[in-house]
């Protein structure tokens, strides 16, 4: 594991730390050079909801999941997701990743669509 990879994943366990202190949903959001993922997990850690560019219904086909555009999908689809199932107040974890594109898409997205954090 090289050294970036060290560091993304130390910032991820202490946000991780702090929302697990605050007891409340958590909306964990993970990108890839060609995916971008979503996944909201209960206080106790079981997932509730997830989304993402390599499953059904987000993207069209043949549309490359690795851009603004596409997080942006996914961040509806989270939030529709989250709605649907009771969940209307989340906290935003970004998994160690700088809060800047496909990151701050999902986010914006999700918010616009309902969900709240």
């Amino acid at each position: 594991m090289n050294e970036s990879t060290k560091q993304r994943l130390r910032r991820a366990r202490r946000t991780r730390a702090k929302i697990k202190q605050l007891g409340v949903h958590r909306l964990s959001v993970h990108r890839s050079s060609n995916h971008t993922y979503a996944q909201i997990f209960a206080p106790e850690g079981t997932v509730v909801a997830t989304a993402s560019t390599v499953g059904k219904g987000v993207l069209a086909e043949g549309e490359y999941g690795g851009n603004v555009a596409a997080a942006q999908k996914v961040g509806e689809a989270i939030a529709k997701a989250a709605l649907e199932k009771g969940i209307d107040s989340v906290a935003f974890d970004r998994s160690g990743f700088i809060y800047h594109g496909r990151v701050k898409a999902v986010a914006d997205a999700a918010r616009e669509a309902g969900l709240k954090f």
